[in-house]
């Protein structure tokens, strides 16, 4: 059974950077598609950015041109490198999969992933 594993949260100030990662228990080759949510409280799941089998990768608009997300299938492992953080940006992040192709329109939505992590806190403050 795969298990993912998040790890690299933390909190730091606005401006600040992380790097999140995330451990397949299996070979990531084995997801089709993997991708970043998060979530804060009081607030749904929210897509921020995932990557397909290919290569491709797709953001959330609030996320584009400050977060990345990679993934090395040597390493089992999934990224996400997240610069010019914001207070905004607080929330649990959790890493998902599927093992299906899913479409490009798709894939920030929390519905078509059957993998999930526990998640990591990501805290900003001002």
């Amino acid at each position: 059974q795969v298990q993912l594993a998040e790890s690299g949260g933390g909190s730091v100030q606005t401006g600040g950077s992380l790097r999140l990662s995330c451990h397949v228990s299996a070979y990531t080759s084995n997801t089709a598609c993997m991708a970043w949510f998060r979530q804060a409280p009081g607030e749904e799941r929210e897509g921020v950015a995932a990557v397909r089998f290919d290569g491709s990768t797709t953001y959330a608009d609030s996320v584009e041109d400050r977060f990345t997300i990679s993934k090395d299938d040597a390493k089992n492992t999934l990224y996400l490198q997240m610069s010019s953080l914001k207070p905004e940006d607080t929330a649990m992040y959790y890493c998902a999969g599927a093992r299906v192709v899913i479409s490009q329109s798709y894939l920030l939505d929390a519905d078509v992933y059957s993998l999930w992590g526990q998640g990591t806190q990501v805290t900003v403050s001002p």
